[in-house]
């Protein structure tokens, strides 16, 4: 008889059958972590998938939307209405535009020249504007985006004796700006503005003979948006 055989184990059953019951046991609780495991595993990749897309849309609900942007800066323009005028005139430029969706709004502005860039101009001339109008803008590269506008207002040219030294002025434009951050930006930005004026020294007598002038306009400047 071999070993061991005909041994009756302290639960009254036969070693080898303990021993099936016991593996059948460890099987059953193999089978019942594994099915354990991917139950728990899944809700947190299900949250894993829903995640990123929540994430995402409230990174889009949450995008800064600004109405507003102010902006200033240095600004230069000829002088053409100035009879012999040899050089242009620096000074400053104010600006506001108020939004209408991504890629539309309305411009404001208002400029002050008064430094010639040399000597030689006659006179101490000085120009005064206020110009509005719309303004297209879209994203171009990166932080990169550009606008073209068209504006229509008011010029005034001081110093000359002009009669009359007031007259109405519009042109075209447009330029670039660069975002350095969710509000501040540097711009750049040129026009080609008209003005009628009359000749220097013109008396009523001859009607005040108004000329258009053109004059070209530069300005850089930051803008800060809100």
């Amino acid at each position: 008889m071999a070993p061991g055989s005909g041994r009756i184990s302290q639960s009254g059953r036969p070693p080898q059958q303990d021993i099936e019951e016991s593996l059948k046991l460890k099987r059953k609780l193999l089978l019942s972590i594994l099915a354990v495991v991917p139950a728990a595993l899944m809700p947190l990749a299900a949250t894993s998938q829903v995640a990123p897309a929540s994430g995402t849309g409230s990174a889009e609900r949450g995008a800064p939307s600004y109405k507003y942007e102010v902006f200033a800066g240095y600004a230069y323009t000829s002088l053409n209405q100035v009879n012999q005028s040899r050089f242009g005139l620096q000074g400053g430029k104010l600006g506001i535009t108020r939004d209408f969706g991504k890629y539309f709004g309305i411009t404001a502005t208002g400029d002050y020249y008064k430094y010639a860039t040399g000597t030689g101009n006659p006179g101490t001339p000085s120009v005064i504007s206020v110009l509005a109008g719309p303004e297209i803008h879209s994203p171009i590269y990166g932080n990169t985006s550009g606008f073209v506008h068209a504006l229509l207002g008011g010029e005034h040219t001081g110093g000359e004796s002009m009669t009359p030294n007031i007259s109405f002025a519009g042109g075209v434009g447009g330029g670039f700006e660069y975002s350095l951050g969710r509000h501040l930006s540097l711009r750049a930005s040129g026009d080609r503005i008209g003005d009628s004026f009359s000749l220097t020294g013109n008396s009523p007598a001859l009607g005040n003979s108004p000329h258009l002038h053109w004059n070209a306009r530069a300005v850089f400047g930051v803008g800060y948006r809100f």
